[in-house]
């Protein structure tokens, strides 16, 4: 799962690095606080996680491609509002909301993949419809919300560099 030479290495090392990136560029939104090149490195992954994620073998229509379909329309409004409206007036708060959606999206998922990856959580909810998961993807989603509200007021006015 972890061998960046396979297409599911790739995908999940790319994931991560968009998790860790996102959580920097979040707590740097909350602070009022831009740091272009974790910016880039987190919007590049982003949508390579999404990418990469129509990559793998399907039949049908999965929820794991409606997350991904959503998550790539997010970061395509996300994009231009950074890079070509440079975060000026209603574009800094359709910016703030669309990294913190973007990150939230990718810990959603995450839960999911541990729920279905680490034997302990399977145990917990082996077909994901049990109540730990939909538990813990509830304070996920709380947890996201209540640092949505910040970040966009966090990053309103003049940003200032972040070492």
């Amino acid at each position: 799962m972890f061998d960046p030479t396979t297409w599911t290495g790739f995908h999940t090392w790319l994931s991560l690095i968009a998790i860790v990136t996102g959580f920097v560029l979040l707590s740097d939104l909350i602070g009022g606080r831009d740091r272009p090149g974790w910016t880039a490195v987190f919007l590049a992954t982003a949508v390579g996680t999404s990418a990469t994620g129509f990559g793998f073998p399907f039949t049908g229509v999965l929820p794991s491609h409606i997350v991904g379909i959503v998550a790539l329309l997010v970061l395509a409004v996300t994009l231009p509002a950074r890079y070509h409206f440079h975060r000026a007036g209603f574009w800094n708060a359709v910016y703030a909301v669309g990294v913190v959606v973007s990150l939230y999206l990718l810990v959603f998922v995450g839960v999911a993949q541990a729920f279905a990856k680490v034997p302990a959580l399977q145990a917990l909810a082996p077909t994901q419809s049990e109540p730990p998961f939909a538990i813990a993807e509830l304070v996920v989603l709380v947890l996201f919300a209540v640092a949505g509200f910040v970040a966009v007021r966090g990053s309103r006015g003049l940003t200032r560099a972040a070492a």
